[in-house]
């Protein structure tokens, strides 16, 4: 198989803008047979490009409703004030676990804890800025947020980053390639090297 323990559940957060989505591509990418991304779920409606099953399984909110009180999902919040419900469904995570996979949740840090509730041995890793002038640097030139969702997303990150000493290792990505580097290390070597950490 690989050096990754076999089954594991790998949760991977960070603010909005920190730069975690390019890092699960960039590592799904050189590890394909290695690790799969679980497809989150979501009561929002698909962005331009966006495709249902491969970036989000976009479910009514009727449906995502439905399918939580039933206990589909690892986990489910609502996130900020539009009403938009994003959570991990089962089925998205225990086939591929019980296969031997290691499955790759990309989620919030309320996300997190509830999954830690069930999976109290799940590999933990939250990605940072250097800075948060540097979150906003990042969220500016993005050009596709309005002032009041940047102040909003700021706010949110100072909050999720006053819980990332609860994640066994975190990233500081304020250089690219390193923080890549860094999470090919912790991902294909123990969990409990030292030095795969950086912070």
């Amino acid at each position: 198989m690989s050096e990754t323990a076999p089954g594991r559940l790998i949760v991977i957060s960070g603010p909005s803008g920190s730069g975690k989505s390019t890092l699960v591509r960039e590592v799904l990418s050189r590890f394909p047979e290695r690790f799969e991304l679980s497809v989150s779920a979501t009561t929002r409606a698909p962005r331009t490009g966006e495709r249902n099953g491969v970036d989000y399984h976009f479910l009514s909110l009727a449906e995502f409703a439905r399918r939580r009180e039933q206990g589909d999902f690892l986990e489910c919040f609502e996130v900020y004030e539009g009403g938009h419900w994003y959570g991990t469904l089962w089925s998205q995570v225990a086939p591929s676990l019980a296969a031997g996979k290691s499955v790759v949740l990309e989620i919030d840090v309320q996300g997190t804890l509830a999954v830690l509730e069930r999976y109290p041995d799940a590999l933990t890793i939250f990605v940072e800025p250097g800075s948060i002038n540097e979150l906003e640097r990042r969220l500016r030139r993005r050009g596709t947020e309005s002032e009041q969702s940047i102040e909003r997303r700021l706010a949110g990150a100072k909050c999720e980053m006053a819980f990332a000493h609860r994640y066994r290792y975190r990233i500081v990505n304020d250089d690219l390639d390193a923080a890549i580097t860094t999470l090919c290390q912790i991902l294909t070597q123990t969990p409990e090297a030292p030095s795969c950490s950086k912070t």
